[in-house]
């Protein structure tokens, strides 16, 4: 009974390693084109802005055994913002409502996550946008994972959230109600390091 004991002690200390290697970091593929940080604003509510911020780093850790564990860090360059209209872009990072002069960029740090379904949940964080600090959740599903043809692993996530301008000290009173909301679309694929 002893030795019994013993040996299945043994074995589970021996696969306990091979259970936590599961656990993988990865590196957000932002400079070969593979994650988009994509966000839509009403038009007084007459139609759509719709833009992208193009700088962007970040990374995450995913064990599809574990996805409660995950988590996630981007920092995005608020500069980088591209409506495809310079003249709004220039509106947009001045004072009257992103300030980027003064807040440059934005950083989002995940604080948990939870599982609603296959592939699917909720991550929560702290986001970080014209220097107020605010929590937000992120819906997101994974797209899919596995290797690519120059011999590395990648996991592909999308994610949506909406966020309250007015949260991050942005003044949007003078503005329709329709556009005091802004759509954060986010698809990030990344390579296991």
């Amino acid at each position: 009974m002893l030795k019994k004991t013993a040996i299945a002690l043994v074995s589970a200390t021996t696969l306990l390693p091979l259970a936590a290697a599961q656990a993988a970091d990865y590196k957000i593929d932002s400079e070969n084109q593979h994650a988009f940080i994509q966000f839509k604003i009403s038009h007084l509510g007459y139609s759509y802005i719709l833009g992208t911020f193009d700088d962007f780093t970040g990374s995450f850790s995913y064990d599809p055994e574990s996805p409660e564990d995950s988590s996630a860090n981007v920092t995005v360059d608020v500069t980088s913002l591209d409506t495809a209209h310079a003249e709004r872009d220039k509106h947009i990072l001045s004072a009257d409502f992103l300030n980027a002069s003064e807040y440059p960029q934005a950083t989002f740090k995940s604080t948990g996550f939870e599982t609603t379904g296959e592939g699917e949940g909720e991550l929560s964080g702290e986001l970080t946008l014209h220097g107020q600090t605010q929590p937000i959740t992120v819906d997101v599903e994974h797209i899919g994972g596995g290797e690519d043809p120059w011999g590395g692993y990648r996991q592909g996530f999308e994610g949506s959230t909406t966020l309250e301008l007015a949260d991050y000290g942005i003044d949007m009173s003078k503005f329709p109600e329709a556009m005091r909301q802004l759509e954060l679309y986010m698809t990030f694929e990344g390579v296991r390091q």
